[in-house]
């Protein structure tokens, strides 16, 4: 019975454990998801408008050049959140942009990194980096 029961604790804890994802990566997930949504929402309008939109990563977050001030939120959700290498991405009018990335990273847990990225023809898509 001792030996049933301590089986049972462990499969549980295994599965808690599974189960719990780091803070850090999931906000860093979230921040990559949010960011794609922008960047086809701003891609949707620059095609749209026929005004060629510009995304730009700066110390206090990121802006969308071409678009009406305000149209889209730019700040991060966490502001530990950032771009490492350029922080620059065009999105448009054309249908077809050309692939296109941005690195998103967390100044809370360097060791972490999403990519937000489109080869120009489908939607920007969160991919994970090891």
């Amino acid at each position: 019975e001792l030996l049933v029961v301590i089986s049972i604790m462990a499969l549980a804890t295994a599965g808690v454990g599974l189960a719990l994802r780091d803070s850090g990566a999931t906000q860093l997930q979230r921040e990559g998801e949010r960011l794609a949504v922008l960047l086809d929402a701003a891609r949707a309008q620059s095609r749209a408008s026929g005004a060629a939109v510009r995304w730009r990563a700066d110390a206090q977050g990121f802006r969308f050049e071409g678009l009406p001030p305000n149209a889209l939120p730019g700040q991060w959700l966490d502001g530990a959140t950032g771009v490492r290498g350029p922080g620059e991405l065009w999105l448009g009018p054309e249908p077809l942009i050309g692939p296109q990335q941005v690195v998103v990273v967390s100044r809370a847990h360097p060791a972490l990194a999403v990519r937000v990225a489109t080869d120009g023809l489908r939607p920007f898509a969160v991919q994970a980096l090891q």
